[in-house]
């Protein structure tokens, strides 16, 4: 396993929901990652961010951690859920919603 594997690995379990994104929630540097934080901003979930623009090996190590081509990545409880699309998918059929029950507040 390559260091970034191992750091992808760490944060991915030790986090409920993390996002790999390009930018920040505040900040975000392209319009998937946008939706993407909307989304979770909406639905009240507490999340981790990693800005990928910040760790090229990181960036890289992700799409070969989930074998998922593009940014931003959804991971919920160490699974790998999907991109923005899935993402979107999800939320517009309630399925993202039932994926984060328990880690929502009430």
């Amino acid at each position: 396993m390559t260091e970034a594997n191992a750091r992808i690995k760490e944060i991915v379990t030790s986090n409920d929901v993390v996002l790999f994104m390009k930018g920040t929630p505040l900040f975000p540097q392209c319009g998937f990652s946008s939706k993407a934080v909307a989304i979770l901003d909406h639905l009240g979930a507490p999340y981790e961010t990693i800005d990928v623009l910040q760790d090229m090996e990181v960036r890289q190590g992700i799409k070969a951690y989930s074998d998922w081509p593009t940014i931003p990545q959804l991971y919920i409880k160490g699974e790998f859920v999907g991109g923005s699309d899935i993402m979107i998918e999800m939320y517009e059929a309630g399925e993202l919603h039932q994926a984060l029950a328990g880690i929502i507040p009430a």
